[in-house]
């Protein structure tokens, strides 16, 4: 551990948590140093005993990033009060949380690690990191309907323009896109606009880490050469937004 290190880092790269619900427990009162409540801010030094919700962190755990082919219905959320949740799903040997979600009754790739900062970097929306999708809709597409997703798509619920992003046709009803952000429910939202309801939506890619061929519900490690071109990609993306 460096000489002395944000609370919160240290959750984060121990693989606890992310920063921002690092601090959210700090705040519930969840995280103990020393045997006393922590507080916001606080920095640590090696030595220092944290507990959170009740477990003594450890950070010398091996690093490990999983690719997961999620079923729907399994729920992207380390709470164990979810029956779905996709930690217990995995059931990996040791912990891990997945980075970022897919909404329920989507499917697909999805990663798990227990890396905080990886996390950190791949997440955050001003990194645009590239996510793309095959997509099935209840109709015929069209070209006008293909080249306003293209082109963004105002939502008023979020009250936000979609990003200009890439879209292919991949069949009658069905299409690919690459996004480089990640809304609530985005591309379901995206085709609402459009009069077009999701019949089915599969998250293929996640940066250069593809769901190939691997089975549904089975999870395989990214390694080797896969893993070093996913750090190589993400090595300047900041993993917290910019002071100014």
């Amino acid at each position: 551990m460096e000489n002395k290190i944000r609370l919160n880092k240290y959750l984060s790269e121990s693989g606890v948590c992310s920063r921002r619900e690092a601090d959210r427990l700090i705040q519930e009162g969840q995280v103990l140093v020393n045997g006393q409540p922590a507080a916001l801010g606080q920095q640590i030094e090696a030595g220092d005993t944290v507990i959170c919700r009740g477990r003594q962190v450890v950070s010398e755990e091996k690093p490990v990033l999983l690719a997961f082919n999620k079923p729907r219905g399994v729920v992207c959320t380390a709470q164990k009060r979810e029956k779905n949740n996709v930690v217990d799903y995995v059931n990996y040997k040791s912990r891990v949380y997945p980075v970022g979600r897919l909404d329920k009754e989507s499917q697909g790739l999805l990663l798990l690690t227990n890396r905080g900062e990886l996390v950190n970097k791949i997440m955050r929306a001003g990194n645009r990191h590239e996510k793309e999708y095959w997509v099935s809709v209840d109709k015929p597409v069209t070209r006008e309907f293909l080249e306003g997703l293209a082109a963004g798509v105002y939502l008023k619920e979020l009250q936000v323009k979609t990003r200009p992003c890439r879209v292919k046709q991949a069949g009658p009803s069905s299409f690919t896109l690459v996004l480089t952000q990640g809304l609530n429910r985005q591309i379901r939202r995206m085709c609402q606009a459009y009069g077009y309801q999701v019949r089915r939506l599969t998250r293929t890619r996640i940066l250069n880490i593809r769901l190939g061929d691997l089975p549904e519900g089975q999870y395989r490690e990214v390694t080797g050469e896969e893993l070093k071109k996913l750090e190589a990609l993400v090595a300047d993306s900041p993993s917290a937004p910019r002071r100014s």
